[in-house]
């Protein structure tokens, strides 16, 4: 299987040998990436990674005892959630979190989304989701409740951590459906101005800052 396929090495211990080639990672790195993001999880193992790098397998044992833990370092060199920059308001800066559900999966993102399934019964792969997607996408909802109190309106705790949960949710389905058509800028201010703002204000009525552009 594609998680047990490398000799086991003791978590934090040294590789042996000579010092490890960055350029040699790198190349690694992104070669896993792409089998990740075109062919899945699935088609990930050593030998696999070794042609398509032109390198041999040692190479790879000596820096990943594991294929999870290849696909766990392969995700920790991308960012699946950005913060956004201040767009003024709390509808502003939702919107442009959500801004890449406008686009298609990128490879970043086609790469993580192949994982989703293996992530269930293994804690490597989980490990790499939490760090590369959860934790960011954390960070951003608390900074944008930041801002709005700095703006002299303090959200609930309770309910920015609802928030959060909710668009952890609305990533996981992103990642997973089998229809995951990019949403028009339009749609995803209707799903800012009409769900997730009145998360955080229940007594939220839309306003000017929801503009509707259809029709």
């Amino acid at each position: 299987m594609a998680t047990t396929d490398l000799p086991q090495r003791p978590a934090g211990s040294r590789p042996p040998g000579r010092p490890l080639s960055s350029e040699l990672s790198d190349q690694l790195v992104a070669v896993a990436m792409d089998i990740l993001a075109d062919e899945g999880w699935g088609r990930l193992n050593s030998d696999r990674v070794a042609a398509r790098a032109r390198a041999g397998k040692a190479g790879i044992y000596r820096r990943w005892p594991t294929m999870a833990a290849l696909a766990r370092h392969a995700l920790s060199t991308t960012s699946l959630v950005e913060v956004p920059a201040d767009a003024g308001s709390l509808t502003a800066d939702l919107c442009a979190l959500l801004v890449r559900w406008t686009q298609p999966l990128d490879r970043s993102e086609r790469a993580a989304a192949s994982l989703m399934g293996a992530a269930r019964h293994d804690e490597e792969l989980r490990a790499g989701l939490d760090e590369a997607l959860l934790r960011p996408l954390g960070a951003a909802v608390r900074e944008i409740a930041a801002r709005e109190a700095a703006r002299g309106h303090e959200l609930a705790a309770e309910r920015v951590v609802l928030l959060g949960s909710v668009l952890e949710a609305l990533w996981w389905q992103r990642y997973t459906s089998v229809a995951a058509a990019p949403r028009s800028a339009t749609e995803v201010e209707h799903l800012v101005a009409d769900v997730l703002v009145p998360i955080v204000e229940p007594e939220h009525v839309a306003g000017p800052e929801h503009v509707a552009t259809a029709g």
